[in-house]
């Protein structure tokens, strides 16, 4: 199918917010709301759009805690520096006592959570972990 101008406004504004209302979107590209609704129905029927998703909200995650020990030969902070980058961190922690860092996880699913974890401790240094699922945030 082809797609004008409009077309891919429409695309940008769903991609942003797909339950923003055909109204909305009809009154920032000046075009009615049927107008709307036919080029989405259009795009969607060409399989432009295959398919409007949601992202859940941090409540709706399931979140880990994970302490890692690093091997005393390795630098704590370029293993950190690792961790920053791997799906699912949301944050990292240097700390001190067993363990030499702790991270929190965030992800849809455990299978999700899973696949992160098994990154780190492919990390060069990593040496122990211990992981606790985060059953409920209390403040």
């Amino acid at each position: 199918m082809y797609k004008d101008k409009v077309d891919e406004k429409i695309i940008d504004y769903l991609k942003e917010n797909s339950r923003e209302s055909f109204v909305d979107i009809g009154k920032k590209l000046k075009l009615s709301e049927s107008a709307v609704r036919r080029r989405v129905k259009n795009l969607v029927d060409s399989q432009t759009i295959k398919k409007f998703t949601l992202e859940l909200g941090e409540e709706n995650a399931t979140s880990a805690i994970v302490l890692v020990s690093v091997d005393s030969a390795t630098d704590t902070s370029k293993v950190s520096i690792k961790l920053t980058k791997l799906e699912g961190v949301k944050t990292v922690y240097e700390i001190t006592g067993q363990y030499d860092i702790t991270t929190i996880i965030s992800a849809a699913t455990i299978t999700e959570i899973n696949s992160s974890i098994d990154a780190l401790r492919k990390i060069p240094g990593v040496v122990d972990t211990n992981t606790v699922i985060i059953l409920k945030k209390v403040i």
